[in-house]
């Protein structure tokens, strides 16, 4: 009977190991490697120092846009959906960003897991700056190419003004540390 118990508390320290470290795999930010062979969060190749991958997405009237329109700047892309509590927590900061950048040629995009007509009046009430562009299946494609092979949202993705991806963060990202990464940035024009 001892050791049963003892079985049992030892399954479930390993399950609550186990649990911390996927959780801190999947909220884990990437960062410029140390080294080529340097691995990122999860196990997998980090993206961080590869060319961004291209892709055209509506925006809300329907005109088709991609990172291409915004070469020569520093562009964040935030993946998002209005029912995600999380992603609507950092809206107000990229909002306030995109204004306090806006002259250091760096743009902020949304690209929102929903329909357009879905998230329209939403964009509207917040006063949402920045470009917001949407889709279902493929805003998750594109997802995938930037490294979200989770689904996890908010998804955020930093690209430097030579369209190299700088920095990765899944789930919440904090105004002082886009502030962080965006001052790292701007500062290498």
């Amino acid at each position: 009977m001892k050791n049963t118990g003892l079985f049992y508390l030892l399954v479930a320290l390993a399950s609550g190991m186990a649990g911390y470290l996927l959780f801190q795999a999947r909220f884990a930010p990437e960062s410029a490697p140390t080294s080529a062979a340097e691995k990122g969060t999860g196990g997998a190749i980090s993206l961080v120092g590869v060319m961004r991958p291209d892709f055209s997405l509506p925006d809300l009237d329907g005109s088709q846009h991609g990172p291409g329109e915004w070469t020569g700047k520093v562009l964040i892309l935030n993946f998002w959906a209005s029912w995600c509590p999380p992603c609507l927590q950092e809206i107000p900061a990229f909002i306030r960003l995109q204004e306090k950048y806006a002259d250091r040629e760096v743009q902020f995009v949304g690209i929102a897991l929903q329909r357009a007509e879905e998230i329209r009046d939403f964009v509207i009430a917040k006063g949402i700056n920045y470009p917001v562009l949407v889709g279902e299946e493929e805003v998750i494609r594109v997802a995938e190419g930037y490294g979200n092979q989770l689904g996890t949202l908010p998804y955020t993705v930093f690209i430097d003004r030579e369209q190299r991806i700088a920095f990765i963060k899944r789930g919440p990202l904090s105004e002082d540390e886009a502030d962080r990464v965006l001052n790292s940035l701007v500062v290498t024009k």
